[in-house]
């Protein structure tokens, strides 16, 4: 009971948080943008894709975290690139380090013999390790998770970004 009522009010607050983010995007659209219906929409689709993400990774589904990641790469191609959205700067190069480590996963989990690449470090938030199944690329992971989160920020302007759905110990 103790449980569903915190629980309850974990999906209230999320939400509420949510639908404030989601409610003042257009005013966070960068100067020179497509338009805000365009960064709205990008910003609910990149939330929704790292929250999937985090959700299946946190589960240790391989299946369901590759088929994510493949999901999300062209996503992040897109905004990388500059041509379907007009992004901040750091906002489009943080999108093409995100790629890099989702697409580096991808290879990952396709072939568990495979050889990891080196890839630069990107400043992380505190997310912890990723369960058994997926320990191999936890770190890649966590800092595609911690990326898709800066992407957000970049999209959301000053608006708030809802925290990752990780699930907690025990619940």
């Amino acid at each position: 009971m103790k449980f569903e009522f915190g629980r309850t009010i974990a999906l209230v607050a999320a939400g509420s948080l949510l639908a404030v983010a989601t409610a003042g995007i257009a005013s966070a659209s960068p100067e020179g943008g497509k338009g805000s219906s365009g960064t709205q929409a990008l910003a609910a689709q990149v939330l929704q894709m790292r929250d999937d993400l985090t959700k299946v990774a946190y589960a240790g589904d391989v299946g369901a975290t590759r088929t994510d990641l493949g999901q999300l790469s062209p996503v992040l191609a897109d905004i990388a690139a500059g041509k379907r959205y007009t992004v901040q700067t750091e906002t489009g190069q943080l999108a093409g380090l995100a790629k890099g480590r989702a697409d580096e996963s991808t290879r990952l989990l396709g072939d568990p013999a495979a050889k990891a690449r080196q890839m630069p470090p990107l400043p992380l938030p505190p997310i912890p390790d990723l369960p058994g199944p997926l320990k191999m690329v936890s770190d890649l992971l966590k800092a595609l998770l911690g990326a898709l989160t800066g992407i957000l920020g970049g999209l959301l302007g000053s608006l708030p970004v809802p925290p990752l759905p990780i699930p907690v110990p025990g619940s």
